[in-house]
C-alpha cells in the first residue's frame, strides 16, 4: 500500500477529505456493481476467456496509467519473487475462484462471502505476521463464520449436493486475504500502482495457459448483448479504476480508514443484484449481510485510542 506522510496527514485531511470521500464513493459503487455485472459476463462468457481479457485490459491499463504519470516500469531484483508470490494469491486464485464461483451461486450471495475476505486476512496476519489475536479478531471470525451458516444453512440440502459454488468462492475470499497478508509481509519499493499492474498481469500467466487448454473462445462470438456489457465493465472500471481509486484512497487516508470504504461494497453487491438480476433477497441474505458487516467492523474499525 502506498503511505501518507505522517507529518502532513493532519494538515493535509482538511484538503484532500472531499476527494478522498468522492473516491471511496465510487470505489464502493463500482466494485459492488461488479458483482452482477460478473454474472451477467460469465452466463455468456467462458470464465477462462473471461478472466483474460479483464486481467489483460485492468494490468496494462494499471501499467499505462503508471507511465503516464511519470512513473517508471521497471521491476527491481528484490520484488519480483514476492510480486509473482502475491500475484498468484491476489490475482490467479481470486479471479479464477470467483469468476467460476459465479456460474453457480448468486451475484448476491457470492458479495457477501467474497468480502469476508478482511477477517481472515486479520486471522492469517496472526500466524504468519505473528499480530496479536485480540478478542475483536477472534469475535468478528466468530460473526462472519456465524453470517456465512445462515447464508447456506436454508439450502443445505443443495449445498451438501453441489458445494463448488460456495466453496468456490470462499477459496477466492481466502486466497485475496492470503495475498493481503503476503503484500504486508514485504517491504516493497516498487510504487503500488505499477506493482499492482505487474501483479495483474503476472497473475493472469496461469489463466492465459488455463484458457488455451480448457478455453472456450468461441463464446465471444455466440455471446449476447448483456454479456457483452458485463464484460466490458468488469474489464474496464473495476479493473482499472477501482484498484486505482483504491491505492489513490490509502494515499490521502490512513489505511484503516479507507478499509472502512469496503463495508458498503457487499450492500451494493446484494441490492444491484437483486435490482439487475431480479435475485431475490429473504432474511437469509440480509441477516447474513448485517452479520459479515459487523464481522468486518470487528476486524477493520478500531477503537479510539485517545
Amino acid at each position: 500500500m502506498t503511505g501518507t506522510t505522517p507529518a502532513s496527514a493532519t494538515d493535509a485531511s482538511a484538503t484532500v477529505a472531499p476527494q478522498a470521500i468522492a473516491l471511496l464513493g465510487g470505489l464502493t459503487l463500482f466494485w459492488g456493481l461488479n458483482f452482477p455485472m460478473m454474472k451477467l459476463a460469465v452466463t455468456g462468457v467462458d470464465p477462462w476467456v473471461f478472466r483474460v481479457i479483464c486481467l489483460s485490459v485492468g494490468g496494462f491499463g494499471l501499467l499505462a496509467i503508471a507511465k503516464a504519470s511519470g512513473g517508471h516500469l521497471r521491476i527491481p531484483r528484490q520484488d519480483l519473487k514476492p510480486a509473482i508470490l502475491c500475484s498468484l494469491l491476489n490475482i490467479t486464485c481470486w479471479h479464477l475462484c470467483s469468476a467460476f464461483a459465479l456460474t453457480l451461486i448468486e451475484a448476491g450471495r457470492a458479495a457477501i462471502i467474497a468480502y469476508t475476505m478482511p477477517v481472515w486476512a486479520a486471522i492469517l496476519a496472526v500466524v504468519f505476521l505473528g499480530e496479536r489475536f485480540t478478542w475483536r479478531r477472534g469475535f468478528g471470525l466468530a460473526l462472519g463464520l456465524t453470517g456465512l451458516a445462515v447464508l447456506l444453512a436454508p439450502e443445505a440440502d443443495r449445498v451438501i449436493a453441489e458445494p463448488w459454488g460456495p466453496l468456490l468462492m470462499l477459496g477466492a475470499a481466502v486466497g485475496w486475504g492470503s495475498g493481503t497478508v503476503a503484500m504486508k509481509s514485504v517491504r516493497w519499493t516498487l510504487p503500488v500502482v505499477q506493482l499492482t499492474g505487474y501483479q495483474l498481469l503476472f497473475g493472469g500467466v496461469p489463466v492465459l495457459i488455463g484458457a488455451l487448454l480448457f478455453g472456450r473462445p468461441e463464446t465471444l462470438a455466440t455471446a449476447e448483448l448483456p454479456n457483452w456489457i458485463g464484460l466490458v465493465y468488469a474489464a474496464t472500471i473495476p479493473m482499472i479504476f477501482c484498484h486505482y481509486a483504491w491505492f489513490k484512497t490509502v494515499s490521502l487516508l490512513p489505511a484503516n480508514i479507507a478499509a472502512i470504504g469496503t463495508l458498503a461494497i457487499p450492500v451494493v453487491g446484494v441490492l444491484s443484484s437483486a435490482i439487475a438480476l431480479g435475485e431475490p433477497i429473504g432474511v437469509a441474505e440480509i441477516a447474513a449481510l448485517g452479520l459479515v458487516i459487523a464481522a468486518l467492523a470487528m476486524v477493520l474499525v478500531r477503537p479510539s485510542s485517545g
